[in-house]
């Protein structure tokens, strides 16, 4: 699989004919004709999850949510429609990051809201989607259940009902990175997520706040005397690690600062490790207990100190990392729990552009558009 990909991007549509003419300059294809699909990986639609055609339908029950998913929404709509409009005859698959979350128990599911809110879409989605189901794929590889492997990569073909043949696998996947969840996993099957309703929720993420009580918005509206817009753009661009921090969203220079005797730096830090242990701690008891534990994304996979933290003190669990291992490991697939831990220990990279093209290439075939 070859990869690539654009930084800052302001003008997408000189983003994609840069795109198109390496894949013709290194003679993956001879033309514009040659492509099968191009997949994405959009967030959040009203009432559309799964991996689907993203016809106009789709765009505009993107363009309905766009108020939740303002960093993510509307530069994809954007990107469709040119793409669209660069390949009029090419069919245009996107998996929403909600498609893992389908067969979820209802109680996962809902707020304690009322029932017309719940049908408005107000409810538990549950994002990084791609990212959890490959930990869910490649975890139950790595604990030889090739049953439940299986199971998850036909999850969305066979609508999540493959039986499984022997005892439950319980996995726990903490996706690490500018945007950070952690989903519970029972025999391939995602049973809750830290996020909620949007990709706000949950734990502190880099610019956008995590978890916040109801009332909080209200209260600092008439406290503050700000508008409900602006009080939306501080949760979206000023909180999280930036807002605890004092300005620093990136991990490696929260790190870089504490070092120096930065406190709000160190704030940040301990908050967001609190957030990912009290995650893991509520998986553990919805689970009854955990086999395995994988760390993926940009942090989880390049700091071996989080994980370090995240884990500590938690022996009479039966979850123990190495040391050794665990520090001199980076970016690359490991076991990193010790000899003495019950519990297995993965550092698994993040491979959502792999789940997206299989499932573009599945959808494809079952459709018979190409």
């Amino acid at each position: 699989m070859v990869r690539g990909g654009f930084d800052r991007v302001t003008d997408y549509s000189s983003a994609i004919n840069s795109c198109l003419q390496q894949l013709e300059a290194n003679g993956w294809i001879a033309s514009d004709h040659d492509l099968s699909a191009v997949g994405f990986k959009p967030v959040l639609a009203r009432e559309v999850t799964g991996c689907v055609l993203m016809d106009d339908n789709v765009l505009a029950a993107m363009d309905r949510f766009a108020f939740l998913a303002p960093a993510h929404n509307p530069p994809y709509i954007n990107g469709i429609r040119l793409f669209k409009r660069r390949l009029p005859d090419v069919p245009m698959v996107g998996l929403f990051e909600t498609a893992f979350y389908q067969w979820m128990p209802d109680a996962a599911k809902h707020y304690a809201i009322p029932e017309h809110w719940y049908k408005a879409g107000l409810r538990r989605w549950g994002f990084h989607g791609a990212s959890h189901k490959f930990v869910a794929e490649r975890t139950a590889e790595l604990m030889g259940r090739d049953d439940i492997a299986r199971r998850v990569k036909d999850l969305y073909v066979n609508n999540g009902s493959t039986p499984i043949q022997r005892p439950d696998l319980r996995v726990i996947s903490c996706h690490l990175g500018g945007s950070s969840s952690v989903t519970g996993i029972l025999n391939g099957l995602a049973i809750g997520s830290s996020m909620g309703l949007s990709p706000q929720s949950g734990l502190p993420q880099n610019n956008r706040v995590g978890d916040l009580d109801a009332f909080a918005v209200p209260f600092i509206v008439r406290e503050l005397g700000v508008n409900i817009d602006d009080a939306s753009r501080l949760m979206c661009k000023e909180s999280g690690l930036k807002g605890l921090s004092g300005g620093l969203n990136d991990m490696r220079d929260i790190l870089a600062a504490i070092e120096q005797g930065n406190t709000s730096a160190q704030l940040a830090f301990d908050v967001y490790i609190w957030s990912i242990r009290h995650w893991l701690g509520a998986f553990l008891v919805l689970l009854n207990g955990v086999d395995a534990i994988a760390f993926t994304g940009g942090i989880g996979e390049n700091n071996p100190l989080i994980r370090k933290r995240v884990c500590s003190g938690l022996e009479e669990l039966g979850i123990q990392v190495c040391e050794e291992v665990n520090s001199r490991t980076m970016a690359e697939e490991a076991l990193l729990s010790s000899t003495e831990s019950r519990v297995k220990i993965f550092l698994i990279p993040a491979n959502e552009e792999l789940v997206v093209a299989r499932e573009v290439k599945r959808f494809l075939e079952v459709q018979k558009l190409r």
